[in-house]
């Protein structure tokens, strides 16, 4: 078995005449990719059951609601702790046992026998599943830098396929009239499963020359000068997941009551919008390696503007149903390119800049449906769909906070 330098000069030295070097490099990214695949994967399964267990515990909608925010709560808690832990003990160390506590986590809500149990094994699953967030998109900005190419949309890609993945399982389950906690110990195991085969192949942290530990006076989170480029990142990642929390909870209702499609067709908006946000997100690598993280930025949220304005101005039922397909197109490479520059920022506070961006993204995912739906009482859905028109337009005019380079790693300082 060959021996290979962990820093970027040694690799790329070795690129021309170590074997090794080119299978090294598939494995770590395949790694990264199954974590994203896993948590994918968990989470389609649990929101596949949500209806069973609803009706186990026998909960309103109320109820349950109540039960999903302890998740939401635990998901943001977990990143910001996951973020310290990511920097001080590395990613790779971090993601391993975290994807295997996401199947636990998964099993725990099957087990709950009342609400506030319920409320309490969401709120530890939550936990989980928003550090494991957190450290495998840590560990993807590492195999993109160690790769020198844009890779990390293309773990987002595996992430939805993860989603879809989960779901059809859970509706076999489900079909073949299976209880949620058998669900999810199948599930469960498929996971740990991946899990192992991740971290057999995963990249350790260190390993492209940026340190696990330590700062400058200008890091992204210990008070130094760019932490407001970070919390301006965070400000697009918020713009974006308002406008995938709307198509999530809107789209269907919008193109069935607005629009007058039938309940069939009206279903189509969401699955407009998740698959063409999947093949973007399939091709986004090669387009950010094509024009860069500004342009494909600049112009995807200029896409997904003018999809949900093509919705709200133009009022019949194909139009909703292209305008949510124009905004997943739009919207599927903006958050992984801005979660990379988060991570470049400083590669030693990576964890914390992401945990930053990735919660506050989180938070519009959760807050934009709620105040489109309150402006919807005011005036009409179709006026308040035009809140995510406006928040990726200014996506778009700020696209350019992207193209802010990162605090050089000391491997980084050496010649080339």
């Amino acid at each position: 078995m060959c021996t290979v330098s962990r820093s970027r000069a040694s690799l790329r030295a070795l690129a021309g005449g170590d074997s090794c070097f080119h299978d090294e490099v598939p494995r770590f990214r395949v790694a990264t990719a199954l974590a994203f695949l896993l948590f994918g994967t968990a989470l389609g399964a649990w929101t596949a059951r949500i209806p069973a267990i609803k009706h186990d515990l026998g909960l309103t909608d109320g109820k349950l609601s109540l039960a999903l925010l302890a998740f939401a709560a635990g998901a943001i808690a977990g990143m910001q702790v996951t973020g310290r832990l990511v920097d001080r003990l590395g990613a790779s160390t971090v993601l391993f046992p975290l994807a295997v506590l996401e199947a636990a986590g998964l099993i725990s809500t099957a087990l709950a026998p009342a609400l506030w149990v319920l409320a309490v094994a969401l709120f530890g699953f939550g936990l989980v599943h928003g550090g494991l967030n957190i450290a495998m998109n840590a560990n993807g900005v590492e195999v993109q830098r160690e790769m020198a190419r844009p890779v990390i949309t293309s773990f987002h890609a595996t992430y939805s396929i993860g989603g879809f993945l989960g779901a059809l399982l859970g509706g076999l389950f489900a079909y073949w009239n299976a209880t949620p906690l058998v669900t999810f110990l199948w599930v469960g195991l498929l996971i740990v499963l991946l899990a192992v085969w991740c971290r057999l192949w995963l990249l350790p942290s260190g390993s492209s020359g940026d340190p696990v530990s330590g700062g400058s006076a200008g890091d992204p989170v210990s008070g130094g000068g760019r932490v407001s480029g970070v919390l301006f990142l965070g400000v697009l990642a918020f713009c974006c997941l308002v406008g995938e929390g709307a198509a999530a909870d809107w789209s269907t209702v919008y193109v069935r009551d607005s629009l007058g499609g039938t309940p069939g067709f009206a279903a189509a908006a969401y699955a407009a919008f998740s698959l063409a946000m999947m093949g973007g997100r399939m091709v986004g690598d090669r387009l950010a390696a094509r024009f860069g993280a500004v342009d494909l930025v600049r112009y995807s949220a200029l896409l997904a503007a003018f999809g949900l304005v093509l919705a709200v101005a133009v009022a019949v039922p194909w139009s909703g149903i292209v305008g949510f397909g124009c905004l997943g197109a739009g919207l599927a490479c903006i958050a992984p390119q801005v979660f990379s520059a988060a991570g470049n920022r400083n590669p030693a506070r990576a964890g914390q800049a992401l945990a930053r961006v990735a919660g506050m993204g989180y938070a519009g995912f959760l807050v934009g449906p709620v105040v489109i739906g309150a402006l919807a009482e005011i005036s009409s859905l179709r006026w308040a769909l035009t809140v995510p028109v406006v928040l990726t337009g200014f996506v778009a005019l700020s696209a350019v906070a992207l193209s802010t380079p990162r605090v050089p790693a000391p491997s980084a300082l050496s010649p080339r």
